[in-house]
C-alpha cells in the first residue's frame, strides 16, 4: 500500500474583491471544488506553473 504525505499547509490572510469571492463560492456551489481553500490553492498552483516553474527561457 502506497502512502503519500501531504505538504504542510500554512494559513495566510488574503483580501479579495467581492466579485472574486462570489466566483469562488459559485465554483464550490456547483461542486467543481470542495471549498474555497481548494479553489485558491489550484489557482495559485496553476499561476506558479505558468509564471515560475515552467516558463520558457
Amino acid at each position: 500500500m502506497k502512502t503519500t504525505t501531504r505538504p504542510k499547509l500554512r494559513l495566510i490572510t488574503v483580501k479579495l474583491p467581492e466579485l472574486y469571492v462570489e466566483g469562488i463560492d459559485e465554483l464550490v456551489k456547483i461542486g467543481r471544488y470542495r471549498n474555497r481553500s481548494e479553489v485558491i490553492r489550484v489557482a495559485i498552483r496553476d499561476l506558479l506553473r505558468k509564471e515560475l516553474w515552467f516558463r520558457e527561457e
